[in-house]
């Protein structure tokens, strides 16, 4: 399993279970982090619908709740732990390789877990894939390089004025209003939307 969408083989194992759950609802992982310490931890699931690869805070909630379900039954986390389900948000990490196709265009930094012509670090404008290799127009340079996608350790995308107008017209698209948040799911815990991101959420403290 490429390990953009599940670092850890703990986030490894919890996204073969969290993959299902999400595919019932209509949705897809994009990636799985199980963080903190030993005390509280933090279960960050952010997902997408499959025909438009947006989300709603409903969704979300909708989401957590059944993921819930699952994790009671199994309880593959000890101890007490935040689950906290989002949308990747505008800015946000590329883990399959359909996400660089997507987002053709738009401005991003990659890192690679090999040296590639004297250096790990990239950043330019994506330029879809070809085969299974990433492409990507590199800032100051000419060509368009061909990065392969087993390589890349991380990437996302970088916060401009071009994907900030996109993440507007998923707003306008959603009719949601420009400065308003969505409405919250009380039977989900908090569900709220990050105002620097415009990020559906749904959070949930599990004991």
């Amino acid at each position: 399993m490429k390990p953009l969408r599940a670092k850890t083989a703990e986030d490894r194992a919890l996204l073969e279970m969290i993959d299902p759950v999400a595919e019932s609802l209509g949705l897809a992982v994009v990636r799985v982090r199980l963080m903190g310490g030993t005390l509280r931890r933090r279960l960050q699931i952010m997902a997408e619908r499959v025909v438009d690869n947006d989300i709603s805070v409903e969704e979300c909630a909708r989401l957590s709740r059944a993921v819930s379900e699952v994790f009671d039954a199994a309880d593959p986390i000890s101890g007490e732990y935040l689950l906290e389900v989002s949308s990747p948000g505008i800015d946000r990490p590329l883990t399959r390789l359909l996400d660089f196709q997507l987002f053709e265009g738009f401005e991003a930094r990659l890192e690679t877990d090999r040296m590639v012509e004297g250096r790990k670090r990239f950043k330019g404008l994506l330029a879809g894939v070809e085969g299974d290799n990433v492409a990507i127009d590199l800032d100051g340079e000419d060509d368009t390089a061909l990065i392969p996608f087993e390589w890349v350790s991380d990437a996302k995308l970088v916060l401009t004025d071009e994907l900030l107008k996109r993440g507007a017209a998923l707003r306008a698209a959603r009719g949601e209003p420009e400065d308003d948040g969505l409405p919250q799911d009380a039977s989900s815990g908090e569900a709220e939307t990050d105002d620097t991101t415009n990020t559906p959420t749904s959070t949930k403290d599990k004991a």
